[in-house]
């Protein structure tokens, strides 16, 4: 496992752009005050250290903070390069799900919203834990995207998701009435 005082003697960090730099040798490949790591088919950046592999946005914690979180780490803006210190947090599994992009299978563009084609109405859930909770069917995708944000705030989603869906397309129809 890796310490902060070892970490501190092969990588200095950037706070502004959260890149890490080289500082001093570590292996063959790793040349001083060139950008450390790699992206990972992931989207994440790793770095590799003493023949271990890193996720950039966990060393970010120990550099800084002298610990590797416990929990997962989550990416505020939701760009998984983006490891400046003020972008992320430790989080639970649960809050960092909920910070997710839209699923890009998701045709209606509101997290939780679809339109079923059945019976030709909107629906609205929300996950609580593992479990989906349906919300109810209704006429209008403004009306599903009210109902999914008002569970959001009652199951305190704003905590973990900086931009929800439903409150940016609920702001977009608003602004198209005005």
């Amino acid at each position: 496992m890796i310490t902060q005082a070892r970490l501190k003697e092969v990588l200095l960090y950037s706070e502004e752009s959260g890149l890490f730099y080289w500082f001093s040798q570590n292996g063959p490949r790793a040349v001083v005050d060139d950008v450390a790591g790699w992206v990972h088919h992931s989207g994440y950046i790793y770095i590799q250290i003493d023949n271990q592999s890193y996720a950039a946005h966990r060393l970010v914690f120990l550099y800084t903070d002298g610990y590797l979180p416990e929990w997962q780490v989550d990416h505020i803006n939701r760009k998984r390069w983006d490891n400046r210190r003020v972008n992320l947090r430790e989080a639970s599994r649960q809050c960092n799900v909920r910070n997710s992009c839209v699923p890009c299978s998701n045709s209606s563009g509101i997290k939780g919203v679809y339109f079923n084609k059945t019976n030709k109405k909107w629906i609205a859930s929300v996950s609580l834990g593992k479990i989906e909770r349906y919300l109810g069917s209704f006429e209008s995708q403004l009306e599903a995207a009210c109902h999914r944000y008002a569970a959001e705030q009652c199951l305190g989603y704003p905590d973990c998701d900086i931009s929800s869906s439903a409150k940016l397309f609920i702001d977009a129809r608003l602004k198209e009435d005005l």
